[in-house]
């Protein structure tokens, strides 16, 4: 499995190896989640009870998902602790299907390691909103947590006003 001198240099370390071999069969919902913990844990943020909470929902044995994280964070590792300057994008995911990466995982690891703005989003947490308005149409969209925020606050806003307006007009009537 040795392909030359990529990222991660002459010899793929163990890790990351046993990590390939569980990617094969991997839902990507699933795969994302872990790179999400992943890249949390290299942010420095403590992922132990994302771990928890993930070992316990999903249907992987302790042993896959302790392959796939020690995989995923070495392979993440390597690639972040090298200059932007001299990794480059498509170099990067060449090496990762040398390493026999599944083609539809590099684009997710390539987005953790070059800032890619598609799995920056996938990875966020979103709000799903589902409006039913009063002809029966129901409307269904989805808001990054800060655009909900955002409407939450814009909406609260309109309301104060429209209630101010109303006490005006009231006091008005009554002159």
């Amino acid at each position: 499995m040795s392909h030359g001198s990529g990222f991660l240099g002459v010899r793929i370390p163990f890790e990351v190896e046993l990590m390939v071999k569980q990617l094969k069969d991997l839902d990507r919902e699933i795969f994302r989640k872990i790179l999400k913990i992943v890249a949390n844990s290299l942010e420095g943020k403590d992922s132990k009870e994302s771990v928890k909470s993930l070992a316990k929902t999903e249907s992987l044995s302790e042993q896959q998902l302790s392959h796939i994280l020690a995989g995923m964070y070495t392979l993440l590792q390597e690639a972040l602790r090298l200059p932007p300057s001299s990794l480059k994008q498509e170099v990067f995911k060449d090496d990762l299907r040398d390493i026999r990466i599944p083609e539809e995982l590099i684009s997710d690891f390539a987005g953790v390691v070059f800032g890619d703005s598609s799995l920056t989003r996938a990875l966020q947490p979103s709000i799903l909103v589902q409006l039913k308005l009063s002809d029966g149409n129901a409307h269904r969209f989805e808001l990054s947590v800060a655009k909900f925020q955002e409407l939450r606050y814009n909406v609260a806003l309109i309301l104060k006003e429209m209630n101010d307006l109303e006490k005006r007009s009231i006091l008005k009537i009554q002159d």
